[in-house]
């Protein structure tokens, strides 16, 4: 049996001295998506850890912090689940486009530009959800048996 999972929209949630305004969407994978006044000088650290663990997300949640630029251009910081603050994350710029999509900011069956920390990924989606963006290795290690 297909379980469909509908989004979660203007979810409030406090952390710390702030409230957010959550839409909460699955790629597979649980987002809680927000939108804020400026990426680039919020405090991820502050928030990200309290709000990844709150008791609405039973599993934890990927945290997106979003600014709207324009119809076309969105910036992204991502609070990954269980990984902190990451320079990218496919599946939560899909999260955003989505999130951004529904909440009427901006349009369906455009391409948009997610910018992250690690570079900026284009997002489309019509029936489906449609990411293109670079892939890099940014860590190589070993396991020492």
């Amino acid at each position: 049996m297909l379980v469909q999972l509908k989004p979660v929209k203007n979810l409030k949630l406090k952390a710390k001295d702030r409230e957010f305004t959550f839409t909460c969407v699955s790629m597979g994978n649980p987002h809680a998506v927000t939108v804020i006044d400026d990426v680039d000088s919020f405090e991820i650290e502050k928030y990200g850890p309290i709000l990844e663990v709150n008791e609405k997300f039973p599993k934890k949640a990927n945290i997106e912090f979003i600014q709207i630029i324009d119809k076309t251009h969105i910036k992204m910081r991502v609070w990954e689940r269980g990984a902190g603050e990451t320079l990218a994350c496919g599946t939560g710029a899909c999260a955003v486009c989505v999130s951004a999509i529904l909440n009427d900011l901006v349009e369906k069956n455009e391409e948009i530009n997610i910018e992250l920390l690690g570079g900026t990924l284009k997002i489309r989606w019509d029936d489906y959800v449609y990411m293109t963006g670079p892939a890099r290795t940014v860590f190589r290690g070993e396991i020492e048996e």
